[in-house]
């Protein structure tokens, strides 16, 4: 575990969000990051694909970065589909 620098405002994002929400602020901060890094990953995911992909993730033992790159999301690619 490190030390991750934050601005002030975005300390006090983490903390109004994660009260709201019953997390803690480390907490809001890594699912704010598991989203994130998600996001950056597949593109081609929305909110809610991301969230069931969290939630699989943890049911299988949590989010390993090396199986997320590589899982089948269980969405067709646009390639497949013939959408673009």
């Amino acid at each position: 575990m490190g030390i991750v620098k934050i601005s002030d405002l975005m300390h006090e994002n983490l903390r109004v969000a994660g009260s709201a929400l019953s997390r803690s602020i480390n907490a809001q901060a890594e699912h704010w990051m598991r989203v994130g890094m998600l996001t950056e990953m597949h593109p081609e995911l929305d909110h809610r694909e991301i969230c069931q992909l969290l939630i699989r993730a943890e049911l299988a033992g949590g989010l390993d970065i090396g199986v997320a790159v590589t899982a089948q999301l269980g969405k067709p690619s646009a390639s497949s589909t013939g959408k673009h």
